[in-house]
């Protein structure tokens, strides 16, 4: 009995020794990403000026039950900075008044708009565009869940790009410059992701964030370290190796065509984003 208790004890040990060297391995391969990136942007705190000939981004904002906030963050993605893009919203089978307050606060009307099924995904039931808004468009469906609403947004979506959000996300005004960096700087690049912060702490004015800031609970300071190992030097670290295995579905920017290629996220997942970027790098 006791050797069986010490080779379970050497397991552990030996795992979280592995577990945490891997953590280390990748935070030093971020460092030296980091410092590379620090060089290449020694500018970036002027002000930038962009050519205005940017790729379109199609911004795909699947929504269920969100009555309570969806206008405030339609009304935020509307102001980014950004040269051409759109925004869909895709209302997947609300049960609450979801859809009564977007066509309300952005002037919504049905419009009978043709497009190729690439990919199945439930009924539509109507396809609305904004009056006050040219550029902004709300698919009402059946519920099938996230992966089914990103599926549909990508069916209906115009634009080379698109950007995955989810309905609660508040990005910064430059965020799409931001992160179609990578598209133009190597045609061969098919997907990438943002920093995903924790909003505890932040001042936000307005449905944007004015300025970045540190929550007071000692618990929330512990899940800000768990994001930005995670979500910055873990992520940091794997992009070099091109051995990124995940990009975030609350800031993700992907190729259209790529994906409808691969057959467009998967419903029968958990991780739907996990599972795509796996079938992206096969």
């Amino acid at each position: 009995m006791a050797e069986i208790l010490l080779m379970i004890e050497w397991f552990f040990l030996l795992y979280f020794v592995a577990l945490n060297g891997g953590y280390l391995l990748l935070n030093i391969v971020a460092i030296v990403y980091v410092s590379r990136y620090m060089q290449e942007n020694t500018l970036s705190h002027l002000p930038e000026i962009y050519s205005g000939f940017e790729p379109p981004v199609s911004i795909l904002v699947p929504a269920y039950n969100e009555e309570t906030t969806i206008v405030a963050s339609l009304r935020s993605l509307l102001q980014l900075s950004y040269a051409e893009f759109e925004v869909i919203v895709i209302n997947d089978g609300s049960k609450d008044k979801t859809l009564d307050v977007l066509i309300e606060e952005f002037s919504l009307v049905p419009f009978p708009e043709a497009y190729q099924v690439a990919i199945a995904t439930k009924p539509v039931r109507a396809i609305y565009h904004s009056t006050a808004h040219a550029n902004l468009k709300v698919i009402d469906k059946e519920n099938g869940g996230k992966a089914d609403s990103l599926n549909a947004g990508i069916n209906i979506s115009r634009c080379p790009l698109f950007c995955c959000i989810d309905a609660d996300s508040i990005l910064q005004r430059d965020s799409l410059q931001r992160v179609v960096r990578p598209f133009l700087q190597d045609p061969s690049t098919v997907a990438c992701g943002g920093t995903v912060r924790v909003a505890n702490g932040c001042k936000v004015d307005g449905g944007f964030l004015v300025e970045v800031g540190l929550p007071r609970s000692p618990l929330a300071l512990f899940q800000i370290v768990e994001y930005l190992r995670s979500f910055l030097f873990g992520r940091m670290g794997w992009s070099p190796l091109n051995a990124m295995l995940i990009i975030s579905g609350a800031f993700g920017l992907f190729r259209r065509q790529t994906v409808i290629d691969v057959g467009g996220y998967l419903n029968d997942t958990i991780g739907e984003d996990m599972e795509l970027i796996v079938r992206l790098h096969r």
